[in-house]
């Protein structure tokens, strides 16, 4: 099995080190997160981080890259408080892969791919159509990594909308069921199917 110290690592060709870094913690979740400025440009853009931190309240966080150049995403929920997350469908991974292309502010990426925008009861920030869930958030806090330069955005869910078809009858969402993406590393898209929903676990 071949070993990299973290000298080997810090040495490695920039983009290998990218690859490796990025994809050896495993898969991660693939999301579209869609905001709008204060101008009423709309913006979407793939996300791999985020994450659930806790049920009640139902908060969800996700990782912003330093903010040294414009970040869309960053600046539309500091300056509106609303965004959405939106889970990537088998359908329209290419196109949820393109709005990683870095457009200027006043691009929409809706008009750069054939991904669709609507809008639900009274969010500012606008959905992604066809995505199977797709969930309202509300920006609560953020946290800065002073390691790196990265920023830790914590949002609230304020709605949920999910297709019923993958909802079991104790609340489990079967993401297999609804034929959505995770992403190794950067550019790897896959589409899990589960395997087997095990018991809670007591000691033996």
């Amino acid at each position: 099995m071949p070993y990299f110290s973290l000298e080997d690592i810090n040495n490695l060709q920039h983009l290998y080190k990218i690859n490796l870094i990025n994809s050896c913690s495993g898969f991660k979740s693939a999301n579209l997160i869609g905001t709008k400025s204060k101008e009423g440009i709309e913006n979407v853009a793939v996300f791999s981080s985020v994450t659930h931190v806790g049920s009640n309240p139902p908060i969800l966080s996700f990782f912003c890259r330093p903010t040294t150049v414009t970040r869309d995403t960053y600046k539309n929920i500091k300056e509106t408080g609303i965004y959405t997350i939106n889970h990537i469908h088998e359908s329209n991974f290419k196109e949820a892969h393109h709005t990683s292309a870095k457009y200027y502010s006043d691009i929409s990426e809706f008009d750069k791919t054939n991904l669709i925008s609507e809008y639900k009861e009274n969010c500012f920030a606008p959905f992604v159509k066809h995505s199977p869930i797709q969930m309202e958030m509300k920006f609560v806090g953020e946290y800065n990594i002073k390691e790196n330069g990265t920023i830790l955005v914590l949002g609230e869910i304020q709605g949920l909308y999910i297709n019923e078809d993958i909802v079991t009858d104790d609340g489990f969402v079967n993401l297999s069921e609804a034929n959505v993406a995770a992403i190794n590393g950067l550019d790897g898209y896959t589409f899990p199917k589960l395997k087997e929903r095990l018991e809670y676990q007591r000691p033996k």
